[in-house]
């Protein structure tokens, strides 16, 4: 590469020489941002590994608390007076209701799922259009 030193002044130069030093220079630049690029991906990577594992714990943690929060209202219904085995089942029948209304939910969300028909209305207009363009002409 050649570089302009601090003793050579630039207005000494040929123009192939300074076309030259500026490609070199913005080759450079180019796999410097690059590379500046690639580090601050792999840091965003390890902060969001890090981020996921924490929230898999807090998931996992939040499961531990229902189950327990579930066996006190259980047991907090055989205080009342409800036998032990009615109250379990009244427990766990609360829990299947909530999860039908939330698969219920789900699936009139998942419903609502276009998929990508601009897309494929674009890119069938664009075959279109490649096709007959693709075609002979046919002569007269």
């Amino acid at each position: 590469m050649t570089d302009v030193r601090p003793e050579e002044q630039i207005e000494d130069r040929s123009l192939g020489e300074l076309v030259a030093l500026a490609s070199s220079n913005v080759s450079r630049l180019i796999r410097s941002e690059i590379e500046l690029a690639k580090l601050e991906l792999k840091d965003d990577a390890k902060k969001a590994a890090w981020g996921g594992m924490l929230f898999t714990i807090a998931g996992v943690i939040g499961g531990l608390i229902v189950i327990l929060l579930s066996i006190a209202a259980a047991y907090g219904l055989v205080a009342v007076g409800i036998w032990h085995w009615a109250a379990f089942l009244i427990v766990a029948g609360f829990y299947v209701v909530l999860a039908a209304v939330l698969l219920g939910l789900g699936y009139l969300r998942m419903r609502k799922i276009t998929g990508i028909q601009r897309t494929r209305r674009t890119l069938k207009d664009l075959t279109a259009i490649r096709r007959a363009s693709d075609t002979p002409a046919i002569p007269e």
